[in-house]
């Protein structure tokens, strides 16, 4: 693999299997994943724990004006700190999963952590993955990659992720939808896929599957 270090943007809905092949694949290539959710989960958790509205945009603002989030790599995963604490298990537990896409909606919040994601990914050798990476975060990406899959399927990939048992499959397929529902139509950065960005559909596909197929896909752009 080239020394040349690349940014790469993965964007999709939500269960498309973006963080879990982020994850995979920057542990292949060497790279820091930078996980753009858990940035706002944090920040959602920390909204939860002093009683801040989720719909006041000007006081979630100001709360993360003043809140230091990190992403630390390790072999399994980031570790997220939030406010040097570590929330990495918290921040995935349903209550902060709801608020943080919530949160995420606020055009002023955005601003914020687009400006510390662009900074966090600047030097390149880095996988960044969200709904709004390629068009907004990083429109200049050297590769971008728009996952998506079958609602039922990314229905059944949360439930097993979430271990929730009392949750039966239509509730969950509901949550999925209505989860898409907010991504496609908030004011601001909208999921959707970047001109350029190669579609990739994984209903079918196993995570190994996806991830050789975006290595291919880096390895072409490398050795262009």
């Amino acid at each position: 693999m080239s020394a040349r270090r690349l940014v790469i943007a993965i964007d999709g809905p939500a269960g498309s299997g973006k963080s879990t092949i982020a994850a995979l694949l920057a542990k292949r290539l060497g790279y820091v994943n930078l996980e753009s959710g858990a940035m706002y989960r944090a920040l959602a958790l920390k909204a939860l724990e002093q009683h801040v509205a989720l719909d006041d945009e000007d006081a979630l603002r100001a709360l993360a004006e003043q809140t230091q989030i990190e992403l630390i790599p390790r072999a399994d995963g980031n570790r997220v700190l939030l406010d040097g604490k570590d929330v990495s298990e918290r921040i995935r537990e349903a209550d902060v999963t709801a608020a943080a896409s919530q949160v995420s909606v606020h055009p002023l919040l955005r601003e914020i952590m687009v400006t510390r994601q662009r900074a966090m990914g600047e030097q390149g050798g880095v996988i960044m993955e969200g709904r709004d990476i390629g068009s907004v975060v990083f429109p200049k990406a050297d590769v971008k990659i728009f996952l998506d899959a079958d609602a039922g399927v990314r229905a059944e990939r949360r439930l097993l992720q979430s271990a929730a048992a009392a949750k039966d499959a239509q509730q969950v397929k509901a949550e999925i939808a209505a989860r898409d529902r907010r991504d496609l139509t908030r004011a601001a950065s909208p999921l959707v896929a970047a001109a350029d960005a190669v579609h990739i559909d994984s209903t079918h596909l196993s995570i190994d599957e996806v991830v050789e197929e975006i290595e291919r896909i880096v390895e072409s752009k490398l050795n262009a």
